[in-house]
């Protein structure tokens, strides 16, 4: 029973965070997934592998235990003659002494609560990983499977949303924060929607090319065209109701990439491809962090006290300096903004986040966090070449390679790795770039035939 159910726990457990893991607002949707991380992991940890982990699969386990124990260690309380003299807590000492409080034994954390929510919301791409590369509880074809069907429904659900006559007081918006009169689908931010069906486009791709590959028959061939298409069709219609330009601009580096996914390329014409992709994704970039903070289309010309990133990446800049080389502690970054901002500018609108993930977790980890996520950058980029390289990689692994891509280029201009639903396609994705290889039976003439000769 535990042998035909194994295949379907990733894809249950990814299919759950899609619809669960679109906010930190959903207390009830998280507890969930992370209760299921938990259980996964645990059951990881028990049972032991046979086959010993490859070793691109014991670096990436090595750094997301360098995550974990970095977000552990914020939270050890340390004596007040090393906590009240770290950088950037001058300021805090000092309300303390207004207070006429002695400074007590602190962790580095300055909003340890905060720091153990966000350690928490690590636990759906914890789960994940462990599901995937330590029980190999997973097949391919689901995965992509579950995370088209999450899209979808994401969809189905974003056009319900754009049809209220009322959007602030309609039933289908999922949180009391949200990006009101657009398709957010199961998410609170627009943006995030927009990432997870950018993301969705190549294993829609994906799948194609299986279901085109698995027959040399015209009719079938051409079915497994007519459903990427119909796929593809979906998730487009759900980006221009979404409205994001960060949808648009990363829209099309995406899809172009996709394309090469579901026909192929030939060889000698693959690295001109990638390169000019790499740069339609790095313009779109550029586009996206030259808009305003308001990255809806229609929203382009508002005006407010927060429209500029710029405004924000410098205040940002300057705090990661100030809390170098320690950090403040994550999810510490929507109070000590406040100490940068003008008071004669504040209104109701806030920042809660740099909107560049990098920097943001710069001000928060500090150096050790940036060293982080320097080998973690240099890992997956070494991984995508050896599979581009590989002829052993699947239509899979390269749609791993255009998803995780996809959802670190857009990192740089928000935050959509802090959803759930987000970082358990990332970390599904990052898998299946090391893991994710041609069966024997269809791969069997990338090796060469071996003969025994008897004299």
């Amino acid at each position: 029973m535990m042998r035909r159910i194994r295949p379907a726990v990733a894809p249950a457990y990814l299919f759950l965070c899609l619809l669960l893991g679109g906010s930190s607002q959903g207390v009830w949707g998280s507890a969930i997934l992370q209760l299921l991380a938990v259980a996964i992991i645990a059951w990881a940890l028990i049972e032991r592998r046979r086959e010993p982990l490859a070793g691109p699969a014991k670096q990436l386990l090595a750094i997301a235990a360098g995550a974990t124990l970095l977000a552990v260690a914020q939270l050890i309380p340390l004596p007040t003659s090393i906590s009240a003299n770290l950088p950037g807590r001058e300021f805090f000492v000092q309300g303390f002494g207004l207070l006429g409080i002695d400074p007590a034994a602190m962790p580095l954390s300055l909003a340890p609560y905060d720091s153990l929510a966000t350690m928490l919301a690590m636990l759906p791409m914890l789960g994940m990983l462990a599901a995937m590369l330590l029980l190999r509880a997973y097949s391919k074809l689901w995965l992509a499977g579950a995370l088209i069907a999450g899209a979808l429904a994401g969809v189905l659900l974003g056009i319900l949303q754009v049809s209220s006559p009322f959007p602030a007081l309609s039933p289908w918006y999922l949180y009391q924060i949200s990006n009101f009169g657009v398709a957010t689908g199961f998410f609170a931010n627009s943006n995030h929607m927009a990432n997870l069906l950018l993301i969705t486009i190549p294993f829609i791709a994906a799948v194609g090319a299986t279901l085109r590959g698995r027959t040399k028959d015209v009719k079938a061939r051409t079915a497994g065209l007519a459903v990427a298409s119909s796929g593809l069709v979906l998730v487009v219609l759900g980006l221009i109701l979404n409205k994001s330009l960060a949808g648009y601009g990363l829209g099309v580096p995406v899809l172009l990439a996709s394309l090469l996914i579901l026909f192929g390329l030939p060889t000698r014409w693959a690295r001109g491809a990638v390169i000019l992709i790499a740069l339609a994704g790095v313009a779109a970039v550029a586009l996206v962090w030259s808009s305003p903070i308001s990255t809806q289309v229609d929203d382009l010309g508002a005006s407010s006290s927060v429209t500029s990133r710029r405004q924000i990446a410098e205040n940002s800049l300057a705090l990661a300096a100030e809390f170098a080389p320690v950090g403040s502690g994550l999810g510490t970054f929507p109070k000590i903004y406040q100490l940068k901002e003008d008071p004669a500018e504040v209104d109701r609108v806030y920042v809660n986040h740099a909107h560049n993930d990098y920097l943001e977790l710069a001000i928060e980890t500090g150096a050790p966090g940036v060293l982080l996520i320097v080998i973690f950058v240099l890992w997956w980029a070494i991984s995508v070449g050896r599979m581009f390289r590989s002829q052993a990689s699947d239509q899979y692994a390269l749609a791993g390679g255009v998803a995780s891509a996809a959802i670190l280029m857009h990192s740089m201009a928000d935050y959509p790795l802090r959803t759930g639903a987000i970082s358990a396609v990332f970390a599904m994705s990052v898998v299946l770039i090391i893991q994710s290889r041609r069966s024997a039976r269809s791969d069997k003439d990338l090796r060469p035939a071996r003969h025994l000769v008897v004299g």
